[in-house]
C-alpha cells in the first residue's frame, strides 16, 4: 500500500535544542542524516518529520509558528505520520528513509511550549534513518510504503544489572540473547544496559513498545529475590495484558536443569502489540530459556500482528 504527500519545507539547525530554519533543498547522507544538521549522526533519529497539516491546525488555534519551529527537519502535507507504523519506507526521489520512532519524550519544554503553551512534536513527530542518500527539494512528492506483513520481526534486548551499568561486570547475557534472536531471524533495533531501577526500566519499556514499536522485548537480569531485583515489577506495571504461559514454560523447562528455577520471578506480558519476556541474568540461563520458548514466539507474534492464524490442534 502506498500513500503520497508533498514536501512543504526542509529545515536544519547547527545546534541541538534550537528552532530550525528552512532551506530550499538538502543533501541526505546515507546512515547519517541531513548535511549540516545538528541531529545527524549514527543513531536511529537521523531525520525528524512532521505532518504539515498538524502545524496548520496548531497555527489555526493561535500558534503562529514558522517552519522548523518544532525542531522538525521535513514538513510534508498529505501524510499523517503519527498513524503510519514504524518500518514504513518514505521515498522522495533518490532519498529513501525508514521510520524508526513515533513521538518522543519531552525532557525540557522547548521555546514554542513556553511561548504558546504547547508543542506538537513529542506526540505528532516521527523519526527516521537514511537508507539511501540524495537531494530533496521543497515541492517534491514523498511516497510512503507500509511494511510487508512478512517483514522480519523487530526486537530489543535490555540487560538490567547494577554492576553491569557501573562497569563492574561485563554484560555477556545481553549479547547472547542478541545472537540467538538474530540467528532466529529477528532484526535487533536496540540494546540497553540499565541499573536495577524500576521507574527507569518502566520508561524504557514504554518507549520501546510505544515509540519504537518493537515486536519483542527480551530483558535479562533482575528477576531474582534480591531487594534490588525489580524487573518483574516494572514489566507488570507497564503491561496491558498478561501472557503467563511463556514465563511458566521457562520455569518448568528450567526446573529439569536446576530446582532453583522455582525461585525465578520472571514475567511475560503484552504492552499493546509488544511482547515483553523476562529472562534470568546468567548467560547459561538466557541460552536455556530462549531454547525453550524461542521456537514458539514467532507464531504468537505473527498472530499479534494479524499475519498468522490462531493456534489450533
Amino acid at each position: 500500500m502506498q500513500l503520497e504527500g508533498v514536501v512543504k519545507a526542509i529545515c536544519i539547525s547547527t545546534a541541538r535544542g534550537t528552532e530550525k530554519h528552512a532551506i530550499e533543498e538538502a543533501n541526505f547522507i546515507k546512515d547519517y542524516g541531513i548535511e549540516g544538521d545538528a541531529h545527524a549522526g549514527k543513531w536511529h533519529r537521523q531525520v525528524s518529520l512532521l505532518s504539515y497539516n498538524k502545524v496548520e491546525e496548531f497555527n489555526a488555534k493561535g500558534g503562529n509558528v514558522e517552519d522548523g519551529a518544532f525542531g522538525e527537519n521535513v514538513l510534508v502535507s498529505g501524510l499523517d505520520f503519527k498513524n503510519l507504523p514504524v518500518g514504513t519506507i518514505l521515498k522522495c526521489g533518490e532519498v529513501v528513509l525508514e521510520m524508526t520512532q513515533i513521538g518522543k519524550e519531552c525532557h525540557s519544554h522547548c521555546n514554542i511550549f513556553h511561548r504558546v503553551g504547547d508543542c506538537i512534536m513529542p506526540r505528532e513527530g516521527v523519526f527516521a534513518i537514511v537508507k539511501n542518500g540524495g537531494v530533496m527539494k521543497t515541492g517534491d512528492v514523498m511516497v510512503a510504503e507500509l511494511p510487508e506483513a512478512d517483514a522480519p520481526l523487530r526486537a530489543a534486548v535490555m540487560t538490567l544489572s547494577d554492576k553491569g551499568f557501573a562497569g563492574e561486570r561485563i554484560d555477556e547475557s545481553g549479547p547472547k540473547a542478541v545472537a540467538m534472536l538474530e540467528t532466529a531471524g529477528y532484526e535487533i533495533v536496540e540494546t540497553l544496559l540499565l541499573p536495577d531501577a524500576q521507574k527507569k526500566i518502566e520508561r524504557e519499556l514504554i518507549r520501546l513498545a510505544d515509540s519504537r514499536q518493537v515486536d519483542l522485548i527480551i530483558t535479562t537480569g533482575g528477576t531474582g529475590m534480591s531487594v534490588r531485583d525489580c524487573t518483574p515489577e516494572a514489566t507488570l506495571a507497564v503491561a496491558t495484558r498478561n501472557v503467563p504461559g511463556i514465563a511458566e514454560a521457562i520455569r518448568a523447562g528450567s526446573m529439569a536443569i536446576t530446582k532453583r528455577a522455582m525461585l525465578g520471578r520472571g514475567a511475560s506480558v503484552l504492552r499493546n502489540n509488544t511482547l515483553i519476556v523476562n529472562l534470568p541474568g546468567s548467560v547459561k540461563a538466557v541460552e536455556e530459556s530462549l531454547e525453550i520458548v524461542l521456537p514458539e514466539l514467532e507464531h504468537g507474534l505473527r498472530i499479534l500482528k494479524g499475519s498468522a492464524n490462531e493456534c489450533g490442534r
